[in-house]
């Protein structure tokens, strides 16, 4: 019979390199993995069970809150709210951050999530995902609060997500590489399908929202113009390839090569995409797969949140087309504004 590697199984396995003989790292990490097996099955029957369409409130983003998106963000913190390692929650979906009510006191972990990313393509029955993040506070005996969160992204301990498609699978780093498990249905677990995942080298796609092109700035415009349009062989092959899920459209690029962008322009200058919730933990996957992920100017990872929801741009995927957008950054910068024009 062959190996059967589940996903609780790959975690105790490395539980000594990360975990001191506690089993806290562990437990959460399980529990994580459990909650997505929940927002799963809810995903699955969506359409069967009065939870698609919108809730009529906007979360503190001013964005429209979709029934699945509260179900999903309720499910995860109620099956955190009983760990005694985890502290405090902060999700997307809420304005403060959360206490547990076993380890709010305690507890060494912060958790950040994105509990249901891509809400736009719910009622389409189009790809959403999952996006979480694993902190440690360096304090415990007293209620964590905001600023514990407020780290660069290298201080993350894991991150990882998992996407509702034709499959489901639960993708994660501890920082010693990047694995992936799909969830067999006939079993109730995630098996392992995608070990040690590094991004190829090809550009097989490159993901970004083509619509926005009248808000870019010169160097948007010149770096897609050059991926799509321009005569340089590496991309004789590469198609744009656009979902409109941030998680799937990265997942994609990691497993067959590409790069996705969702840049600052004119519209949103500070970019639109949550640093806590989806840039820090997918920057930190990327980066243990052999990419990159940049905000134009430096590197996602160094970059210290100024508040829960601050936002950002974001490039991310292979490293030479992630520092490539860079150069084009700075070769702009140094021109004056009216010669962009």
């Amino acid at each position: 019979m062959a190996e059967i590697m589940t996903l609780a199984r790959h975690i105790l396995q490395r539980k000594r390199k990360y975990d001191a003989a506690t089993g806290d790292f562990t437990l959460l990490l399980n529990h994580l993995a459990l909650a997505t097996k929940v927002v799963s099955r809810q995903v699955a029957r969506a359409g069967l069970l009065d939870v698609l369409g919108k809730t009529g409130t906007e979360n503190v983003q001013g964005e429209e809150v979709k029934k699945l998106d509260l179900i999903a963000n309720e499910l995860l913190i109620e099956l955190l709210n009983d760990l005694p390692m985890v502290c405090a929650i902060a999700s997307e979906e809420d304005e403060h951050i959360r206490h547990t009510e076993a380890g709010r006191l305690t507890g060494r972990y912060l958790v950040c999530f994105d509990p249901l990313d891509g809400s736009s393509n719910i009622d389409v029955n189009i790809t959403i995902g999952t996006i979480f993040s694993i902190r440690r506070r360096a304090d415990t005996g007293c209620e964590a609060v905001a600023e514990d969160f407020l780290k660069p992204g290298t201080e993350q301990v894991a991150a990882g997500y998992c996407i509702y498609g034709s499959s489901s699978l639960f993708v994660y780093s501890t920082g010693d590489g990047v694995d992936g498990f799909t969830l067999d249905p006939s079993v109730g677990e995630f098996v392992l399908s995608h070990p040690g995942i590094r991004i190829p080298d090809e550009v097989a796609c490159f993901s970004v929202n083509a619509a926005n092109r009248r808000n870019w700035y010169p160097e948007t415009v010149a770096y897609v113009d050059h991926l799509g349009l321009g005569s340089d062989v590496r991309y004789k092959k590469t198609s744009l390839r656009y979902v409109g899920t941030l998680v799937a459209d990265v997942h994609r690029n990691l497993l067959v090569g590409g790069v996705f962008l969702y840049p600052g322009d004119r519209k949103a200058p500070h970019g639109k995409l949550r640093l806590l919730y989806e840039a820090h933990p997918l920057a930190y996957l990327v980066e243990q797969a052999g990419g990159a992920a940049t905000d134009g100017v430096g590197r996602i990872l160094d970059i210290v949140p100024t508040g829960l929801h601050m936002r950002v741009p974001l490039v991310i995927g292979n490293r030479r087309e992630v520092d490539l957008y860079a150069e084009f950054t700075h070769r702009y910068a140094a021109i004056p504004p009216d010669a962009t024009t």
